[in-house]
């Protein structure tokens, strides 16, 4: 049975994965799959003429946790006579500021460090330590989050650095699971730290670790990992086949061709990879309403409007300034119930006496706690400078920002109503959230039960 070692060894020459006598940066965490990586490199070293230096970030999420883990990489990389690089990002502080989860906000800050690390250490290639239990996860992820072919083959073996593009990121462990890295360090003795959160049920991705995957295994499929792994391969290099086709496409730019004339698949590949160069996110409903209506403007962003022509090329549309409607209503919620109209909608409202925050089984309208909403309202548009905190969200967000994030077409913003308190809190836009302040809970005393209509469909 051949050793871990002579695993990698094999796996490297057959892929290709490092030159001879390169430079190589390694991703080191502290924990296991890193510092087995790290050992596992630094044996092969001497046979390859490799020089090898060691990167470490401290996301800065762990308080006491994240020193120890960084003075932890210092002393092994010391140890083994290598060079280090550290860098520091406040995660939770970026995260908040550009409205990102916390882990796509630490890959993001990771990956620019390692990327200025390698220029700085002149190494063209970094290499990190996924291995085939990463690549089952991020499999399931992806499929729960709807994504297509390109997203479900996974990581690849090598692939360019998403922060500068003359660096390669490489996997050498890709297809070995967690328990072979686990017997191969108690077998060599690497020492590694554990990071608490793994264990926590608050994320996503250990939820499937610890709770779906092992059910699927018992119940549905104990050799899941194989299964799931050439899935990833077959889907993976079918992906290929409709890049290099679309791309061939795109390329021999006949004038005579018509997107509608190619296959759905290839007709969607097209506009993603347009998306992709332009660097606009390429969801599946944007890439399908370019697709199905060719010429008209789609709003991707406040100040970014997009179109694809009958050929299948995207090109960016030059908006013209859109004015903010006029138009304003005050409205008194005096007695128990009334009716209003505004902007050829009607408005219909109801106060209950009715404490809590249980909901009834239907509902026509909104149900929003009245004595928050108060007996003056205003109805009116959105305008300039508007911020909305919508029920489930702990901030306010410019409300120019909700309406892209929800995509909504820019000539219906500014028709959609705003309702808003005496003091001018949005608690209402039409066909949206309601806002989080005027949200049932358990000290609600009166209810108000708001309904709309219009006369046409917006």
């Amino acid at each position: 049975m051949k050793s871990l070692q002579e695993q990698i060894e094999q796996t490297i020459r057959r892929r290709k994965l490092f030159r001879k006598c390169e430079r190589i940066l390694v991703a080191v965490s502290g924990g296991l799959d890193s510092m087995v990586l790290l050992h596992l490199l630094q044996h092969l070293a001497p046979d390859f003429g490799w020089r090898l230096c060691v990167a470490h970030f401290n996301h800065q999420l762990r308080g006491r946790a994240s020193e120890a883990d960084e003075r932890f990489v210092r002393k092994a990389a010391a140890a083994l006579g290598l060079p280090v690089r550290v860098g520091r990002g406040d995660v939770s502080s970026i995260a908040k500021q550009q409205g990102l989860s916390p882990e796509m906000a630490a890959r993001e800050l990771r990956h620019k460090f390692l990327a200025r690390a390698a220029r700085r250490l002149k190494c063209r290639t970094i290499a990190v330590a996924h291995h085939a239990d990463d690549q089952v996860e991020l499999f399931l992820l992806r499929l729960l989050r709807g994504a297509g072919g390109d997203g479900l083959a996974g990581m690849k073996w090598q692939s360019v650095s998403p922060a500068n593009q003359r660096v390669r990121i490489v996997r050498p462990l890709l297809d070995l699971t967690k328990e072979t890295l686990e017997r191969h360090a108690i077998a060599g003795r690497i020492h590694y730290r554990e990071d608490a959160s793994n264990a926590s049920g608050d994320m996503v991705r250990n939820r499937l670790r610890h709770e779906l995957l092992p059910l699927l295994r018992r119940r549905f499929q104990p050799a899941l990992n194989r299964t799931i792994l050439r899935l990833m391969d077959i889907v993976g290099a079918d992906a290929e086949v409709v890049n290099e086709a679309a791309r061939a496409w795109l390329k021999a730019n006949d004038p005579s061709q018509r997107l509608a004339e190619l296959s759905v698949g290839l007709q969607r590949r097209v506009i993603q990879l347009q998306l992709q160069q332009q660097r606009i996110v390429a969801d599946f409903d944007l890439i399908e309403l370019l697709r199905s209506s060719p010429g008209r403007p789609v709003t991707v962003a406040a100040s970014l409007r997009i179109q694809c022509d009958d050929r299948g090329r995207i090109s960016r549309v030059v908006a013209a300034p859109a004015n903010f409607r006029r138009g304003r209503k005050v409205l008194r919620l005096i007695g128990a119930a009334g009716a209003s109209s505004f902007d050829e909608a009607s408005i219909i409202w109801r106060k209950l006496t009715r404490r809590g925050m249980n909901l009834p089984k239907r509902s026509a309208g909104e149900l929003l706690d009245a004595d928050q909403v108060g007996s003056t309202i205003v109805l009116r548009h959105w305008q300039a400078g508007d911020r909305f905190q919508p029920i489930g969200m702990a901030a306010a967000v410019k409300l120019q920002d909700w309406f892209t994030n929800c995509k909504v077409p820019a000539e219906l913003r500014r028709r959609l109503i705003v309702a808003t308190t005496a003091r001018g809190e949005i608690f209402w836009i039409e066909g949206q959230r309601i806002g989080e302040r005027f949200k049932l809970t358990p000290d609600t005393r009166r209810r108000l039960d708001w309904r709309w209509e219009r006369a046409q469909t917006t």
